[in-house]
C-alpha cells in the first residue's frame, strides 16, 4: 500500500481485547503497518476486558522488543464489563480526529479495507462502517430484524466487522446521552450521516458470540424499542379477553343454574380486575420505559489502569 504522503488527521484505533493471545500479536503487527502507511500520526488504544490469558503479556513483549517504534496505550479494566462498556472507556480515551472502533480481531477483510473506509468518511459521512457480505447468522438476523422494525432508528443497523467515527460523531453521542448501552443503535441515533460498506470476505473465520452478547441484546431491546410494551399490551389483551368471557360465563352459569349467593359477583370482579391489572401494568412499563431513556447512568465504566507502552 504505497502512498506518496501521509493524511495528516490524527487517527485514533480502539481494540476490544478478551482472551486473544492466539491473534493479538498478528493482528497489531498488521494494524501498526497499516496505519503508519497511510497516517502520519495515529495512536492504538488495546482495551484489555480483564483477559485470562496472557493476552496483555504479549502486548508488552511486542512494544518492547519492536525494533520500530510503537507506542500502545494498554487500557486494563477493572473486572469483565463487556464489549459495550470496554469500547466506551477506549473511546472516551481517544483523542484523534477519527477512531477506528475494532470490536473484534478476528479478519476476514483485506487491510486495505482501513483506506476505504476512512476515504468514505471524508466524503461527507461522520460513520462508516464494515460489513461483510452476505447473511450473518440466523440468532443475529431474528435480533436485528426485531431492533429494526420497533426501534425507529433514523438508520438500520446490523452486523459489523469495524468502523470509523469523526470527532464530531463521537462530541454528539455524548452531548446527547449520558451513557452508551448500545453503540450501534447510538450512532443510529445520532442524526449525522452514516453509511456501510460491504465486502468480500478473503478468509471464513468462526464468529463466536461474545460472553455478554445475550444480556447486550436483552438490554438493547428492552432499553431502545417498544418490544417490552407491545408484549405487556397483547398480554393484557388477552387477559381482557379472557376476562370478559369468564365473566359472560358466570352470568350464563347464574341465569342457568343456581349457583351460591355471591358467586357470580365475585368471579366477575376478579375476572375484570386481572384484566385491568395487565393493562395498569402496560401503562406502568411505558411510564418506566420513558424515564429509562431519559435518564442513563451517569457512569457505565470503570477501569483499573493505562499503561503507555513504548
Amino acid at each position: 500500500m504505497e502512498k506518496k504522503y501521509k493524511e495528516k488527521n490524527f487517527i485514533s484505533a480502539v481494540v476490544y481485547c478478551y482472551n486473544d493471545a492466539c491473534i493479538i500479536k498478528e493482528f497489531i503487527e498488521n494494524l501498526h503497518k497499516t496505519l503508519s502507511e497511510i497516517f502520519l500520526k495515529f495512536e492504538i488504544i488495546i482495551v484489555n476486558d480483564c483477559s485470562t490469558d496472557n493476552s496483555s503479556d504479549i502486548i508488552k513483549q511486542y512494544t518492547t522488543y519492536n525494533k520500530e517504534r510503537v507506542v500502545i496505550s494498554l487500557l486494563n479494566m477493572s473486572y469483565f464489563q463487556g464489549l459495550e462498556a470496554s469500547m466506551n472507556a477506549g473511546v472516551a480515551l481517544s483523542i484523534g480526529d477519527f477512531v477506528f472502533e475494532f470490536d473484534s480481531m478476528n479478519l476476514d477483510y483485506d487491510w486495505s479495507m482501513l483506506m476505504k473506509v476512512y476515504q468514505h468518511s471524508l466524503a461527507g459521512y461522520d460513520i462508516v462502517s464494515a460489513k461483510v457480505e452476505g447473511k450473518p447468522r440466523l440468532v443475529s438476523r431474528i435480533f436485528y430484524k426485531l431492533f429494526n422494525r420497533y426501534a425507529h432508528l433514523q438508520y438500520k443497523i446490523g452486523m459489523e466487522s469495524f468502523r470509523i467515527l469523526s470527532r464530531r460523531a463521537i462530541n454528539r453521542i455524548h452531548s446527547i446521552t449520558q451513557s452508551i448501552p448500545f453503540r450501534k443503535a447510538a450512532y443510529a441515533n445520532s442524526g449525522l450521516a452514516i453509511d456501510v460498506l460491504e465486502y468480500k470476505p478473503i478468509s471464513k473465520i468462526s464468529r463466536k458470540p461474545r460472553k455478554d452478547s445475550k444480556s447486550v441484546a436483552i438490554d438493547s431491546l428492552i432499553l431502545f424499542t417498544d418490544v417490552a410494551y407491545r408484549v405487556t399490551i397483547g398480554l393484557a389483551i388477552i387477559m381482557l379477553l379472557l376476562s370478559v368471557g369468564i365473566a359472560i360465563y358466570a352470568l350464563a352459569y347464574k341465569l342457568t343454574e343456581n349457583p351460591v349467593e355471591g358467586w357470580t359477583t365475585t368471579v366477575i370482579f376478579n375476572s375484570l380486575g386481572f384484566g385491568g391489572l395487565f393493562i395498569i401494568l402496560a401503562m406502568v412499563i411505558k411510564y418506566l420505559q420513558v424515564i429509562v431513556k431519559l435518564n442513563f447512568r451517569k457512569k457505565d465504566f470503570l477501569f483499573e489502569s493505562i499503561q503507555k507502552l513504548q
